[in-house]
């Protein structure tokens, strides 16, 4: 009852002026395990929903869409889109997969998260960003969601989990992660290498829905070397006929994540995202 009562709740709060901001934001500073923060000087909140963590970031006014950006990992590293698209009336939403490589756990976490923003009354589609590992979750997700998708924006993502953590390629992987990452698909290392798991892997939805995807990689990267991962995604999915645009930045390794100024990434949002 709890549950619908805060499905009820956020349903009526959300609108598109700034009194309903702030309602909404009332909302979870009432909450016994909501704990407010403060994210550049945006107001933030996170609680949890089930047993895992959700941070949601409000914009001061909300856009007339209610349109939101998903982060997948890493919450607040190299936040420039991010507040950016804060500044545009984008809300910033984090659901906590750690650990989880976007196995089916991490995707029922999504599911279970969107459903909660669609109930507050934000819009049906979401830009999805996914970082480093965060691609994993970022695509999985939206292959089986791909009506939901307003677009993909991926920085150096992982796109094979042979590459990493599996260390199957060029690239030095991780045998800690490659573990946890089997354990998770509940898969062995030998099933593990014609799995059909990662992003590479189904990407038709993807096209069909002619989802706009942009990726910015480091061109030197040799954690999660283009050649194994966004290069792969990026020829099967023109072949497919879906448009990715592909940011290669010369000498830069799998560090720093994103552009100092990420106007082309936000330019590429506002512009393509089929909202």
């Amino acid at each position: 009852m709890r549950f619908l009562f805060l499905l009820f709740l956020l349903s009526t709060s959300c609108a598109t002026n700034n009194k309903n901001v702030v309602n909404f934001e009332s909302f979870f500073t009432s909450q016994k395990q909501s704990k407010a923060f403060s994210f550049h000087g945006f107001s933030g909140h996170q609680f949890k929903l089930d047993h895992f963590d959700i941070k949601v970031v409000l914009p001061r006014k909300l856009d007339k869409e209610r349109r939101w950006i998903w982060r997948a990992r890493f919450f607040g590293h190299e936040p420039q889109l991010d507040l950016a698209l804060l500044n545009k009336g984008f809300c910033v939403v984090y659901t906590d997969v750690a650990g989880l490589y976007g196995s089916p756990e991490a995707t029922s976490r999504w599911d279970k998260t969107y459903e909660l923003m669609k109930s507050v009354g934000l819009s049906k589609k979401v830009v999805l960003e996914g970082m480093s590992r965060g691609g994993l979750i970022t695509y999985n997700w939206a292959k089986q969601n791909s009506e939901k998708v307003a677009a993909i924006y991926a920085d150096a993502p992982v796109c094979h989990i042979l590459s990493w953590p599996g260390g199957k390629g060029n690239g030095p992987g991780s045998k800690n992660n490659w573990q946890e990452c089997l354990n998770a698909y509940s898969l062995t290392e030998s099933a593990a290498l014609s799995a059909q798991v990662s992003p590479i892997d189904g990407l038709e939805p993807l096209a069909k829905a002619k989802v706009p995807i942009i990726h910015v990689c480091g061109a030197d990267d040799k954690v999660v070397p283009m050649a194994e991962n966004t290069d792969i995604l990026a020829k099967r999915y023109r072949d497919l006929g879906g448009k990715i645009k592909v940011i290669s930045k010369p000498e830069v390794g799998h560090h720093p994540h994103s552009l100092k100024d990420p106007k082309v990434i936000l330019d590429f949002i506002l512009e393509k995202g089929k909202f």
